[in-house]
């Protein structure tokens, strides 16, 4: 099958081409022609299948119809890189078309977003906090929403999103077409669906397995040799593009400085960067400026960099979904890709339902040479808190004068 069966508009060819589509995913053959449709879709998939593409044609499609400058399309998702994703993946299938979008998320300046909005865009795509700061002073309109997306929905859940989109949807016309797309179902995800659908048509491609493509590595390590056993691996890896995870985002820094000490070329993406830092990261990385990116969970979804040749979970993720997602930053349009991941006695329970899920048991492995049985560093003892004496309980210390005494007020 090839993109002309789905009977596109033939302006959308460009894009098509400019992009090197030539066989639609199984998502896109089961998504497209029903959302070409007007139907309403739950759609159910990993990333890297190829998922965003499946709703923005349809949208474009339907909107090179009709008025232009008029915002008929609102697509809201979790995290600002997402967001740019998406935004680039419509301007670039829109080539040669009247269609214009923007992005509105916040850790920037609404001043551009505003007057984008005001010369007017067909596409929206926002993450929610943004979105409803600007319709709440009047500068986005939703009253003529004809298509609404819902990307990534169990991630905005995760991240405490879902009372901001219940928001949004009320703010847009009952009367439209809806398209819900999640990796996982939690309750709380499938009531959004219920209340916001109607008769959806359910595609599930994907979900339960990691891509087929991506070799597996579990590499036991006590917790505290976990830095020296990164930088052992990393002598016997092409680094030529490396994607580790941490836990949080102070770990993700401190490595970040220690591989930079160490000559790698190395950036890293975490929520204390600003948004200039990170789209600066994501650029970097993307053109292999940066051999390295040191990330948390919030790259996990969005991050679209085809050529990542590793991925590297320094700490174990707290769910069998999320360590899906980090390891589907790599083995994406069919190349293949390795994940290597660092594991303590803690993380056997999530090691077994992973094993499950797979249904094969996870290959461990060790470094030659490398001594796994090197104690850690002692534990520095806090330094005695020193109580001092003040003055006047000292015996020999005489009444303090009205400016001590005074002093001393002011400084408790």
């Amino acid at each position: 099958m090839n993109f002309n069966q789905f009977n596109l508009d033939s302006r959308l060819q460009t894009g098509i081409k400019r992009v090197g589509y030539q066989t639609p995913t199984p998502i896109q053959i089961q998504a497209i022609p029903a959302a070409m449709a007007g139907r309403d879709l739950v759609g159910t998939a990993q990333t890297g299948t190829g998922k965003t593409a499946a709703f923005v044609l349809p949208i474009l499609h339907k909107l090179l119809s009709g008025k232009p400058k008029e915002t008929r399309a609102l697509i809201v998702t979790p995290t600002r890189e997402l967001a740019e994703q998406i935004h680039q993946t419509i301007r670039d299938l829109s080539t040669g078309t009247h269609i214009r979008s923007t992005t509105v998320y916040g850790g920037v300046g609404a001043n551009p977003q505003i007057q984008a909005l005001k010369r007017g865009v067909e596409i929206i795509v926002a993450c929610p906090g943004r979105l409803l700061d600007l319709v709440a002073k009047g500068q986005a309109r939703l009253n003529k929403i004809e298509i609404l997306v819902l990307d990534e929905a169990d991630r905005m859940f995760d991240m405490g999103f879902l009372p901001d989109v219940r928001r949004i949807i009320k703010a847009v016309p009952a009367q439209r077409q809806t398209m819900l797309f999640s990796a996982t179902f939690p309750p709380e995800v499938e009531k959004l669906a219920n209340q916001s659908l109607t008769k959806p048509q359910r595609i599930t491609l994907g979900i339960s397995r990691p891509a087929f493509t991506v070799s597996h590595a579990l590499y036991p390590v006590p917790q505290h040799l976990k830095r020296a056993l990164l930088f052992e691996l990393l002598k016997e890896t092409e680094t030529d593009s490396v994607l580790i995870f941490t836990r949080t985002k102070h770990r993700a820094r401190r490595l970040d400085i220690q591989l930079k000490k160490a000559d790698y070329k190395v950036t890293s993406l975490h929520s204390n960067r600003t948004q200039g830092q990170r789209q600066n990261a994501l650029k970097g990385f993307k053109s292999g400026l940066f051999q390295i990116m040191v990330a948390t969970d919030i790259a996990a979804r969005g991050l679209d960099v085809e050529n990542i040749s590793h991925v590297i979970n320094f700490d174990m993720p707290d769910t069998a979904d999320a360590y899906i997602h980090r390891i589907g930053r790599t083995g994406r349009a069919k190349r293949t890709g390795k994940a290597f991941t660092f594991i303590t006695p803690d993380d056997s329970d999530l090691i077994r339902k992973l094993e499950k899920i797979m249904k094969q048991k996870l290959e461990r492995q060790t470094i030659q040479g490398f001594d796994y049985a090197a104690p850690a560093p002692p534990r520095q003892a806090p330094a005695p808190r020193q109580v001092k004496r003040s003055r006047a309980s000292s015996p020999r210390s005489k009444a303090p004068s009205h400016r001590q005494f005074k002093s001393q007020k002011q400084s408790q």
